[in-house]
Parts: C-alpha cells; sequence; structure tokens
C-alpha cells in the first residue's frame, strides 16, 4: 500500500487558532521545524529565555523515540505501531524510523491539532510495502483511537504503542493510567508501551518555566515525578535500564556523554 494515508473526523475539526500558542507548534519550533507562528515562537522564546536546556529536551526527546523504535523493530521484531499524540510533523518521524529497517511496517499517527491534521497527507509518505496513516482524536477517547486505528492495524498482533510527551497534558493521574490501560488493554501479549515525559524534580529552573508556559494561556503541560511516570508501566515488563532520563536509555555509543534531565521514559512489554 503506497502513501496510505487517512484522517478520519477531519471534518468535524474546527479552525486553527493562531492566537494562541500550542505545544506541537512549539516544539516543532525548538527541533528547527518550519510549522508554526509568531505566536508560537514567542511562547518558545520566551521559555527559553528561562530554561534554554527546553531544546536539549526536546532533541533528547525525538533521540530516545528513535532508538526505543529501532529496538522493537530490529530486536523484537515489532511491525506495527500506534504514536498517540505524535504533535507535527519532523525529521525521524515514527514511520520513517520503523520502515527504514522494515519497509512493511504499518504506523498509525494519533492526534488532535489541526495544523497537525492539515500537514498530515502532505508529509507523512508510507513506503509502498508498509501503510502511515493519520487519526484525528484526543488522547481522552482511547475507543475512538482504537477504532480508527483497526482499520489499518492489525491489533490482534503485537504492536507498540508510543506515548511521547502526551500524557503530561492529562493532569489526573489516575486518568492519564486510564488512558494507557485502555490502550495496552487492546494490545496482545508482546506488545510494547514506549513513553517519556518532562520529570520533576530534576531541575528547578526547568519547572519554573514550565509553571511560567502553563500559565501563559497555552494548553496546559504537567510534570510528573519519576515515580508516577514509572506507574504507567505496572503490570508490565520494564526493559533495562528502567525509566531513565532519556538522554541514559540505552545511548548511541558514538553520542556524547549522556546528561541527566528533566525528561525521562522508558520502554515496556506486555506479557
Amino acid at each position: 500500500m503506497t502513501d496510505d494515508v487517512t484522517t478520519p473526523g477531519a471534518a468535524e475539526h474546527q479552525e486553527i487558532d493562531r492566537s494562541v500558542p500550542h505545544s506541537a507548534r512549539i516544539w516543532n519550533y525548538w527541533l528547527g521545524g518550519k510549522d508554526h507562528y509568531p505566536v508560537d515562537e514567542e511562547a518558545g522564546d520566551a521559555y527559553t529565555a528561562v530554561f534554554p536546556g527546553i531544546v536539549t529536551i526536546a532533541r533528547s526527546s525525538r533521540a530516545f523515540l528513535r532508538r526505543t523504535i529501532t529496538h522493537v523493530v530490529a530486536e523484537a521484531g515489532i511491525r506495527q505501531f500506534l504514536d498517540v499524540g505524535t504533535g507535527l510533523p519532523t525529521a525521524d518521524n515514527t514511520h520513517e524510523v520503523a520502515q527504514r529497517i522494515a519497509p512493511e511496517a504499518r504506523i498509525v499517527y494519533v492526534d488532535n491539532d489541526p495544523l497537525v491534521l492539515a500537514h498530515a497527507r502532505a508529509l507523512l509518505h508510507s513506503s509502498p510495502k508498509g501503510a502511515t496513516a493519520y487519526v484525528d482524536a484526543d488522547v481522552l477517547d482511547p475507543d475512538r483511537i482504537l477504532a480508527a486505528a483497526a482499520e489499518t492495524l492489525d491489533l490482534s498482533r503485537p504492536t507498540a504503542l508510543i506515548l511521547s510527551n502526551i500524557l503530561g497534558h492529562i493532569a489526573d493521574d489516575a486518568q492519564a493510567r486510564a488512558v494507557v490501560d485502555r490502550l495496552m488493554g487492546a494490545l496482545p501479549s508482546g506488545s510494547y508501551l514506549s513513553v517519556n515525559d518532562g520529570s520533576l524534580g530534576i531541575d528547578p529552573v526547568f519547572e519554573a518555566a514550565q509553571d511560567a508556559y502553563n500559565a501563559s494561556g497555552a494548553v496546559p503541560y504537567n510534570l510528573r515525578t519519576v515515580d508516577r511516570i514509572t506507574s504507567f508501566f505496572d503490570g508490565l515488563e520494564l526493559l533495562e535500564p528502567g525509566v531513565v532520563p532519556v538522554p541514559l536509555w540505552r545511548p548511541d555509543p558514538a553520542s556524547p556523554a549522556p546528561e541527566v534531565i528533566g525528561e525521562h521514559g522508558g520502554l515496556a512489554r506486555k506479557p
């Protein structure tokens, strides 16, 4: 299937609001992308003025994603991915990393930002042997996500669920855990969960910058302690080295020495 990109629910979406900064567009700005507006640049610059290290966090998060995907494709044989809260396409998107190793890999991206929706068809091109689809849905609606994903993925087969910097948008721990449990509960044994999110208790400057961002009118993003992030993997087999600062998760030998930052992540297998 070539360039198999779908956008269920597109007609239901509101117009893009260019007056309010949005985390996906700000993240794109920090990663050096072009898909953002002046309001996002202003919010991003205000953040980096307080905490320049956010750019390192953004890029380290993307590198963590690349390494975890590489592991589950090359080492675990996974050929299906459900990437929820993917944000705007940038470099080394999930399908690009997976299909470099296994061109037949099938990927479903999920987001509810209209700008992401507008760019999906233009930028998410699948390998001819695989498939790439886009689902317009909210992370708080896991049943809709699963129903739409099943149009592209065979959810009776092992699948990797990716939740990268999305659970922080769910303030309540129990609600966030319910989303993770519902999504993972629909996947069979041998599936994987990759989670990474901003962490509390590591860098007070980062925490102050995040508090200021949340007060700016943008959609809030809530940092969690490492223990709370780790709790999302309860009931799963957490791979070594566990939940750690993302640069420390199986770093590339040729990369500079990894550092401790306020972004923790891990990868686990469903038994």
